[in-house]
């Protein structure tokens, strides 16, 4: 079993910066792909960025790429995303994930969810 625990959301202008943090604990949970979602309100959810066990692969989705960088430590066991350049419609609830595959990360599942974190942009 993973636990995870997202943090960092909040409130910010447009143009602005956030940092997300997911705290995994757990059985190995450093051996575990991970990934960041988000979710809109009146919209499925849909896959943000990834990240490999070892963190060595990244991957983004297209509305991200460039502005948003994921990164772990898996000395503290947990996973970042550092979102720059925020616009409204990055608004949304942001859920970590986790798996064994990096594969099931990227084909939009998961073995392991947190709970969300709300993230707010205003224009």
């Amino acid at each position: 079993q993973v636990q995870l625990q997202e943090s960092g959301g909040g409130l910010v202008q447009t143009g602005g910066s956030l940092r997300l943090s997911c705290r995994a604990s757990g059985r190995a949970s450093s051996s575990y792909a991970m990934g960041w979602f988000r979710q809109a309100p009146g919209k499925e959810r849909e896959f943000v960025a990834a990240i490999s066990a070892i963190g060595v692969g990244t991957y983004y989705a297209d509305s991200v790429k460039g502005r948003f960088t994921i990164s772990r430590d898996n000395a503290k066991n947990t996973m970042y995303l550092q979102m720059n350049s925020l616009k409204p419609e990055d608004t949304a609830v942001y859920y970590c994930a986790a798996s064994r595959s990096l594969q099931t990360i990227m084909g939009q599942a998961a073995e392991y969810w947190g709970q969300g974190t709300q993230v707010t942009v205003s224009s």
